[in-house]
């Protein structure tokens, strides 16, 4: 009979072995990997305009980008789009959630509902964004109204999709499961459905989000004065390509922040599901 007794932790150390990084080091450096791709290339045009293979002139180098951004945001001009802009797209979603969530639960849960109502939804969802932009417009005219209106129409059906998908693609066994223990309707939504559909939701409101944020912008392309979308516009109309570059990056910042909220906000929410995690993340 062989024995085998564990190496203490003192020797493992004395014989060269390695302490793994702590976890703190770990959460700061994924993040931290996800910027080498955008600050390289940055860094090779602003290498590349420097040394003379181009003047910069359509495409200016990051600095001269960050130094436009900082002239708008020492003008107060800055604070004033972003402010707008943020305002458009969240009560856009905050509508465009709030319908999608009702009707494709609705879709998903009831058969007839969705008989009723899927084939009219997914034609609609099949209409250019662009083209509500007239009807928008001679309905609820040229003003806020009108814009928040297009932006719910760009996260509704994402939305919409995603949650009678999710709820369709709910396990046959584990309604059974509910019904055999005699789940009231209620019920059976919150401990059965209700888990099932939400990692889909949560990617469902990503989507929605993304398409609110490119939703924006022909928003404010309807007579707008104020807005991220007002200074690309301007800056088209001036022929100011580093003002235009500045609301793409300020558009791409304030994109990604509110994604990674609603990532951070909903994994509470997910901490029961044991995903594959790709490396041996944890």
């Amino acid at each position: 009979m062989t024995m085998t007794l564990e190496t203490p932790v003192s020797e493992r150390a004395a014989i060269g072995e390695q302490p793994l990084p702590p976890k703190s080091w770990q959460r700061l450096a994924r993040p931290l990997l996800g910027i080498v791709v955008p600050l390289t290339l940055a860094l090779a045009w602003e290498a590349a305009v420097w040394a003379g293979w181009s003047n910069g002139r359509l495409v200016p180098p990051p600095s001269r980008v960050f130094a436009t951004i900082a002239d708008l945001a020492r003008s107060g001009e800055l604070s004033k789009h972003v402010t707008t802009t943020l305002f458009r797209v969240a009560a856009g979603f905050g509508f465009g959630v709030i319908a999608g969530t009702l009707l494709g639960a609705v879709s998903g849960y009831w058969g007839i509902a969705r008989r009723l109502l899927d084939p009219s939804i997914q034609a609609l969802r099949a209409i250019p964004s662009i083209a509500w932009v007239p009807l928008f417009i001679l309905w609820l005219g040229i003003f806020e109204t009108s814009k928040v209106a297009l932006i719910a129409v760009g996260v509704f059906f994402p939305v919409y999709l995603g949650v009678m998908g999710a709820i369709l693609s709910v396990d046959r066994k584990i309604v059974e499961v509910g019904r055999t223990f005699r789940l009231s309707g209620p019920a059976m939504i919150r401990r059965i459905l209700l888990p099932a559909v939400l990692p889909a939701y949560v990617v469902a409101l990503r989507v929605g989000l993304g398409l609110g944020w490119m939703f924006v912008v022909a928003a404010e392309f309807m007579g707008a004065s104020e807005g991220l979308g007002y200074l690309l516009i301007d800056g088209q109309q001036l022929g100011k390509p580093a003002q235009i570059l500045a609301a793409i990056t300020i558009f791409a910042l304030l994109g990604k922040t509110t994604d990674w909220l609603i990532e951070r906000l909903t994994a509470p929410l997910l901490r029961w599901q044991d995903s594959f995690r790709p490396g041996g993340e944890t």
